[in-house]
């Protein structure tokens, strides 16, 4: 039997053909499979469920939404016929299967039954299956079936794929016994496989759909209610586990999570146009994505939509202001507003004065805060408990009240006015701005809490005069967040995905837990890339600030994007930036292309080098330190070399030529701090002693290289003039 065959360099980003395992079918590495009767039929199966596609489309098209009984039943009625048409659009660039599963007769459900596995649901026209969504209980064999474990598969198959045509195939025997036919390695990684790993792309991440591992798909199966925390290493597809993850809980809650939500939390707005179109791809239009100062940011606009974030803090001041001491801060300066006047209440009604003392006021008051409401409920209880204890002295006096006169009396201005001075409305801007702005509200505040050093870190040297002329911060838009939770609960939603957790403050994952606190969560991140200052050190601590300690942590340590030997090169840093984490290793049979290169000097070598990476095939990421992005566009230009800038203000003064946008063209620049998450087939990465240099502390700064080094499938190329950070040791 011929040699397995992967397909061809494909360019397309969505055209993902395979999975995983040994192979038996195909011909030579070079080509496509040579026509045969097996892959005839499989083209015309594939032939035969467009068809099928495009018939499920026009019955979807030919629904009448007039059919529905009133007009808010027809908008709701075009709007799923809308949602359902997408959902079945056909792009014939991106197969509609990638895989084929054949059963055994012994298996319960299947029954010898053959079921091609793909993206969406496809079935014929008496509703037999052509394509099952990968998703379906019937696909998990899968990305989990092996020759020790056959899951009742006899054959597992994977497809080849160019531009959508199908290519090539491989077939795994499971249910013969590993190293049984010559050449056959048991559970050596799938020729088609590797292929599509490493099939060079231009653009925005795509879906790893066809290319899921069984530890990766444990993740992704996880159940709605179980919150997972995956600790990955560069290149072992934590980002696209917890995107698949969203989608996977979609497809099996779908009408809990379509009125719950899902919520996707990225670190920049670079990173979310980057996996913008990872969901879409997989059918699903539901989800959110934000970052966490889209997410923060929101809340301010709904209190006022004049404030808004526009300032920055320095880096101990932010580290201060997300250190978790805060929240308690907050909830003392909330809670004080509460205070009970030297007077009781007073309340004129016909010929009689009701009147209820200042400690029986202490009482309700006491009773309002053990119940554990929040403020503004809390808030609006009040005038109903003063009613109803005047309610009570009418009653000892011989009348006879009802719950209507209890109503009257609370909504009285008397008892209104009096509700007010005891338990104020708050506006949380205000109550953060009077804490950084006021040393002794602050104080009182902080006692015991936050040292008087801290407290002058944390005071405003020039106060502004109200909350919508001040120059809020992100970390200051946090604490907002958190006041605005003490005084009105945040709704929950049914399930958070919080990529590049690491790097998130105490505060800001407090943040992101209040967006899950009835619901799951999925964390993503690596200890090793935490470049903030404020950075978490402890997955344990990460999960009790988001609020989910009793969340299971995974760890990725088995690199498919990453080549061996770049990963090995920058894993010399990771005895400093995290001692105790295990090294990453690489799957990959090809050992990739790293070149180290000391220049005398950098802008005529970058500019040389940019004109080699972009006559190869397949994406370029220049990744420079922040501060000379500005000389190397220069030099990008001068040398005609067509680019893209990530981020909108990178750093310096750069009036960047129209080149295009950033993932739409095979040629960006990368600033050091946007690197995170991205991957580009082939990286250059200028000056690592200058990226270690733009951060706060050294340690921060090799975490930020750690990053850098990390984002090439294909290879990289490092250039420098000064001397290399003595950490990576020779070249």
């Amino acid at each position: 039997m011929p040699a397995p065959t992967p397909p061809t360099t494909d360019p397309d980003p969505l055209s993902a053909p395979t999975a995983s395992g040994p192979s038996t079918a195909s011909d030579s590495r070079s080509g496509s499979q040579e026509a045969t009767p097996d892959l005839d039929a499989e083209r015309r199966h594939l032939a035969d469920s467009r068809t099928a596609l495009a018939r499920m489309r026009d019955r979807t098209a030919a629904l009448d939404s007039a059919a529905a009984g009133d007009w808010v039943s027809q908008q709701f009625l075009e709007s799923a016929i809308l949602r359902r048409m997408k959902a079945l659009a056909d792009d014939p660039t991106v197969p509609l299967f990638f895989g084929r599963l054949d059963y055994d007769e012994a298996h319960e459900d299947a029954r010898g039954e053959r079921f091609y596995i793909g993206r969406r649901h496809v079935s014929d026209e008496v509703g037999d299956p052509l394509v099952v969504d990968w998703r379906a209980r019937i696909s998990l064999p899968f990305y989990r079936a092996s020759p020790r474990q056959p899951m009742g598969v006899r054959l597992r198959r994977r497809f080849g794929f160019q531009h959508g045509e199908m290519t090539a195939f491989e077939d795994e025997d499971l249910l013969r016994a590993p190293g049984e036919r010559p050449g056959e390695a048991g559970d050596e990684f799938s020729v088609i496989l590797e292929a599509e790993i490493e099939r060079p792309r231009v653009g925005p991440m795509r879906d790893i759909v066809a290319t899921i591992q069984p530890e990766q798909d444990v993740i992704v199966r996880a159940a709605l209610e179980e919150s997972v925390c995956v600790q990955g290493a560069p290149g072992t597809g934590k980002t696209a586990v917890g995107l698949h993850r969203a989608a996977f809980l979609l497809y099996s809650h779908r009408e809990q999570l379509s009125r719950q939500g899902v919520l996707v939390v990225g670190p920049n707005a670079s990173f979310l146009r980057y996996i913008g179109d990872v969901l879409p791809a997989l059918g699903e239009i539901d989800a959110q994505q934000t970052t966490i100062e889209g997410l923060v940011g929101a809340t301010l606009r709904r209190l006022n939509a004049k404030y808004v974030v526009r300032g920055a803090d320095a880096a101990d001041v932010a580290t201060l202001k997300g250190d978790e001491r805060m929240a308690q801060v907050i909830a003392r300066a909330l809670w004080s507003q509460v205070q009970v006047p030297a007077e009781g209440l007073v309340l004129p009604r016909g010929a009689r004065r009701w009147r209820v003392a200042t400690y029986e006021v202490e009482e309700i008051v006491a009773e309002l805060r053990s119940r554990g409401v929040r403020y503004g409920a809390a808030r609006a209880m009040l005038p109903q408990r003063l009613a109803h204890r005047i309610l009570t002295k009418m009653e000892d006096a011989g009348d006879s009240p009802d719950d209507r006169v209890q109503d009257a009396v609370a909504r009285t201005r008397e008892v209104k006015r009096y509700a007010d001075a005891v338990w104020p409305a708050v506006d949380p801007a205000r109550l953060v701005l009077g804490l950084l702005a006021d040393p002794g509200v602050l104080a009182r505040a902080a006692d015991g809490l936050l040292s008087a050093e801290e407290q002058a870190t944390l005071r405003w040297a020039k106060p502004p005069k109200a909350p919508t002329s001040a120059r809020w911060s992100l970390a200051d838009a946090v604490l907002i967040d958190e006041a605005q939770d003490l005084v009105e609960r945040t709704p929950s939603l049914g399930h958070v995905v919080a990529d590049e957790a690491q790097d998130l403050s105490p505060m800001m994952l407090r943040a992101v837990g209040r967006r899950c606190s009835t619901g799951s969560t999925t964390v993503l991140g690596d200890l090793a890339q935490a470049t903030t200052p404020w950075a978490t050190r402890s997955w344990t601590d990460a999960l009790r600030h988001l609020g989910k300690p009793d969340a299971h942590v995974e760890q990725l340590t088995q690199g498919f994007r990453v080549p061996g030997e770049v990963i090995e090169y920058a894993a010399r840093l990771l005895p400093t930036i995290a001692p105790g984490l295990q090294p990453p290793t690489s799957v990959r049979r090809a050992r990739g292309e790293l070149s180290v290169t000391r220049v005398p000097g950098l802008v005529a070598a970058t500019a040389a080098a940019a004109r080699t990476a972009a006559d190869q095939v397949g994406s370029v990421g220049l990744i420079t330190p922040d501060a000379r992005v500005a000389e190397v566009v220069a030099a990008l230009r001068e040398a005609g070399i067509a680019h893209a800038v990530l981020g909108e203000e990178p750093a310096g003064p750069v009036d960047v030529e129209a080149g295009g946008v950033e993932f739409d063209v095979p040629f960006d620049v990368v600033p050091a701090s946007l690197a995170k998450g991205l991957e580009f087939d082939h990286v250059l990465l200028l000056e690592p002693a200058g990226i270690v240099a733009g951060e706060p502390d050294r340690v921060t700064g090799l975490r930020r290289l750690y990053v850098c080094l990390t984002r090439a499938v294909t290879s990289l190329v490092v250039l420098h003039t000064e001397p290399l950070p003595e950490e990576l040791g020779t070249p």
